[in-house]
């Protein structure tokens, strides 16, 4: 099987050229090529597929092999794919996922794509629909104990769903005890990622991310336009503006327009390598 390993801001998948390839069992193949030491070495596996309602279709699966909704960063790399290897010439592509249509308009330098913005659509706020086990109809520094401390949580869906919280320091965090105590805890029912947040200034934050079925990842589009939402309703960071998000593999810019609604992310796309993996 022919693959591409690429990555957005640090969070890297195998990428599949399925007009090409036939993948037999997506799951079982995610969880073979994403480990590190047996493996190629990936958050998962990104299937590019024919769309009947969109110039492509991208199915992902997690690490562990769950298949996921959707992921922002790996949407600017399918952007590139496609691009990149003559499957269109646009500069605008539509790109089907479980969370709906995503427009894609890419960034080129010397004919290659080197980034993208991506219209994420408009943030779910309704607990029930994010969903996430709370009353009313949105959940902004709710508190709840995970692990026998209280925090500070606020969720938000972005095709994924995302629980943010607010702490001092990013770099002391031990994510690898903290993260699954959020991912699996009963409040959430299809599990959930969890962003860490340390304001830095009215525009800038620091982010890490423990996803689920992946653990932590570099970065996470879906939770970082999550976490810029939650920057806006918390009274960090305003409507409108460009809110730069500071992540362990890279940056992305974020802005929520209060014209459409909806959330736009901007950031890289880069190919690491290609090669053949035995299946």
């Amino acid at each position: 099987m022919k693959f591409t390993k690429m990555h957005g801001a640090g969070n890297d998948y195998i990428y599949v050229n399925c007009f090409e390839e036939k993948v037999e069992d997506p799951s079982g193949l995610s969880v073979r090529v994403s480990d590190r030491h047996f493996g190629i070495g990936s958050d998962g596996l990104v299937l590019i597929e024919p769309s009947d309602i969109a110039d492509f279709k991208m199915d992902i699966y997690n690490a562990d092999g769950s298949q996921a909704k959707m992921c922002g960063n790996a949407t600017r790399c399918v952007a590139k794919y496609v691009r990149d290897n003559g499957l269109t010439d646009k500069d605008e592509i539509a790109l089907e996922t479980l969370s709906g249509i995503k427009y894609i308009k890419v960034k080129t330098e010397n004919g290659k794509v080197t980034g993208a913005t991506v219209n994420m659509g408009e943030p779910v706020l309704a607990p029930k629909l994010i969903p996430v086990n709370l009353p009313g109809d949105i959940a902004v520094a709710v508190p709840v104990t995970f692990g026998g401390k209280e925090y500070k949580i606020t969720c938000v869906s972005m095709g994924n769903p995302h629980c943010i919280v607010y702490i001092d320091d990013t770099e002391t965090l031990d994510i690898e005890k903290i993260g699954p105590l959020f991912e699996n805890d009963p409040i959430f029912p299809d599990r959930v990622n969890t962003e860490f947040i340390q304001p830095v200034d009215e525009s800038t934050f620091k982010m890490r991310v423990w996803e689920r079925g992946s653990g932590e990842t570099l970065a996470c589009g879906t939770g970082a336009c999550a976490s810029a939402v939650s920057a806006v309703l918390n009274g960090y960071c305003r409507k409108d503006e460009d809110i730069r998000v500071i992540l362990r593999g890279g940056e992305l810019t974020i802005r929520w327009d209060s014209q459409s609604g909806c959330v736009f992310m901007t950031g890289p796309a880069e190919t690491i390598c290609t090669g053949d993996y035995s299946v």
